[in-house]
């Protein structure tokens, strides 16, 4: 553990009272002018640091920035942010993960950012990030599965995404088919999986999550919104708090996929689903449109549609535009 996050540490065990300086640079076996220098790191880093003559030193508040310290602190997974990468500001957490993935990260590996200036949705759209608004990352997986099973991760995730924003806000967040999360129909969050793979193996899959968490809605594309937003809440919620809750439903979901496959997490996805039931108009490689009521999600995570025809067309894929 970094010098940073041990003093982090004995700060947070001791939250209701002052550390003296010579009893926390004993326990780290640092000089008192070391300390300083730890100190006033953290304050550059957002930590609001009281020092009092005789007293010694107090944390009285931590940056609303995604910190791999804060994160960290009682996180209680064991695969999802096994390793952390933090950036105030990236081009796209989903190309950085790649390349540690590239170079062998572990999975569970993850790339999180405050702000994106090239974030990346479906099929070539860019994803806004606003800075300190938002959740951004991207997570190292390596499924044991076929190439052509990958979008089953995007609906694995959609469903962790759904359950945290239901159990950290109270909010009816729900899923349009395969990647969106849309609360009171707008667009609330979206998931991206780009991978690495052989014919018959996965070398590995990015996942990337974005999720607009305080962020406003005049920054937002039209049609978009947030947590903060719909929860017509006049404080911010805590996005480090957020990100703890999304990483163990993440890895629960996820083992559940890994241990019993998709069957374990179809049920989920079609109570979710805002799609289902609903006449909707699909679109396949950007030219072929399709237009029918949804029916169903079948066991490869695919959307049955029954058309105007009343034939059923099965969908893997596809840019799904809800009518009514």
């Amino acid at each position: 553990m970094k010098k940073d996050d041990k003093i982090l540490e004995l700060f947070k065990k001791n939250k209701d009272s002052f550390l003296s300086g010579r009893e926390v640079s004993q326990s780290l076996s640092i000089s008192r002018q070391a300390l300083w220098k730890h100190i006033e790191k953290l304050r550059e880093l957002g930590y609001t640091i009281e020092a009092v003559p005789h007293l010694g030193y107090k944390l009285l508040q931590v940056p609303d920035k995604t910190l791999v310290s804060e994160i960290k602190w009682n996180l209680k997974t064991k695969i999802i942010g096994s390793e952390i990468h933090y950036y105030e500001t990236v081009g796209s957490t989903n190309n950085i993960a790649y390349e540690l993935a590239t170079e062998g990260a572990r999975e569970g590996t993850v790339v999180i950012a405050d702000e994106q200036t090239k974030g990346k949705g479906r099929l070539g759209r860019e994803w806004v990030s606003p800075s300190e608004g938002g959740v951004y990352i991207s997570c190292v997986l390596r499924p044991d599965i076929l190439p052509n099973e990958v979008p089953k991760i995007t609906l694995v995730a959609a469903v962790s995404a759904v359950k945290t924003i239901r159990q950290f806000s109270g909010l009816k967040a729900l899923i349009r088919w395969p990647n969106d999360i849309l609360i009171s129909d707008r667009k609330a969050g979206g998931i991206l999986v780009e991978l690495k793979a052989e014919i018959d193996r996965i070398n590995f899959a990015i996942l990337g999550i974005g999720l607009n968490i305080n962020t406003s809605r005049r920054l937002l594309p039209k049609g978009a919104t947030s947590i903060k937003e719909e929860s017509k809440s006049s404080s911010d919620f805590s996005r480090v708090e957020f990100v703890k809750v999304l990483f163990k439903v993440l890895e629960k979901e996820y083992l559940k996929f890994k241990e019993d496959g998709f069957r374990a997490i179809r049920n989920d996805l079609k109570s979710y689903s805002c799609t289902l039931g609903r006449f909707v108009s699909i679109t396949i490689s950007g030219k072929r449109k399709f237009h029918g009521k949804a029916v169903d999600i079948d066991k490869n995570g695919a959307l049955v549609i029954r058309l105007e025809n009343g034939s059923h067309e099965t969908f893997l894929t596809g840019d799904v535009t809800l009518i009514r």
